[in-house]
């Protein structure tokens, strides 16, 4: 049984458990880690690092959303990632030039659990466990970016926003009704298009069974959608162009 951190819910304890890195540790080194930790609260525009600031520190989100980008050089963020709860972030700058690549900055009122980079590394030098959960929860986090970038570069815009939706999709079922957790503009800048792109997609879907109204979204058909990612055309085939 693990120890109760001071101002961790019950409900958050479930979620760090859940947490790839942490699904699997033992309780006593799971205990040190949250011995060390912080909660931290998050208004929103908060910011949490910037980009080239020293990396000491990792973050599992509680509670809120938060966005990951970077400036181009004309000014404009490139939003790289969008963490939603239960997600671990910047865990991999500690060990990479210790600096962090990214700026983070929580999109609404936000919760996180706080890390220091010089107690996870004592607990991985004192239990050698540490680092095995370390690797397998960094080599789900590659293949999430190989997906990524698949879908920027091989995948349709329709079939980019389609499969952003069906990974929200967490109820059981076919027929699903649930929130988008961004801002839809948010959305569209990590998919690598503009909004009124986005838009034009999210109406092609309608024929496919996805209804939304704000910020709800209706996926009539899961399996239908799946079968529309994965077709090899991108959407050639699909009702829109009959």
């Amino acid at each position: 049984m693990l120890k109760r951190l001071r101002g961790l819910k019950p409900d958050d304890l479930e979620t760090v458990r859940a947490a790839p890195l942490f699904r699997r540790m033992p309780d006593a080194t799971m205990d040190r880690l949250l011995a060390s930790s912080s909660i931290m609260a998050v208004p929103r525009f908060g910011t949490l690092f910037l980009q080239d600031e020293q990396a000491d520190r990792f973050y599992l989100l509680l509670s809120g959303s938060v966005k990951l980008f970077r400036l181009t050089q004309d000014g404009e963020e490139a939003v790289v990632s969008l963490v939603a709860p239960g997600q671990v972030f910047a865990e991999a700058d500690m060990f990479a030039s210790a600096r962090y690549p990214l700026s983070a900055e929580a999109v609404e009122p936000t919760r996180v659990l706080v890390f220091t980079a010089e107690d996870f590394f004592t607990c991985m030098r004192s239990d050698p466990e540490v680092g095995f959960r370390v690797v397998e929860a960094l080599s789900q986090r590659i293949r999430g970016f190989v997906q990524q970038i698949e879908h920027l570069h091989v995948r349709s815009t329709p079939q980019r926003v389609a499969s952003f939706l069906l990974n929200l999709c967490t109820e059981p079922g076919d027929d699903v009704l649930f929130e988008l957790p961004f801002e839809k503009s948010l959305i569209a800048r990590r998919l690598g298009m503009q909004p009124e792109t986005f838009s034009r997609a999210l109406a092609k879907l309608r024929k496919l069974g996805v209804e939304t109204r704000g910020a709800s979204v209706r996926i009539a058909n899961k399996e239908r959608l799946k079968e529309f990612c994965a077709s090899e055309d991108g959407g050639a085939g699909m009702p829109w162009k009959q």
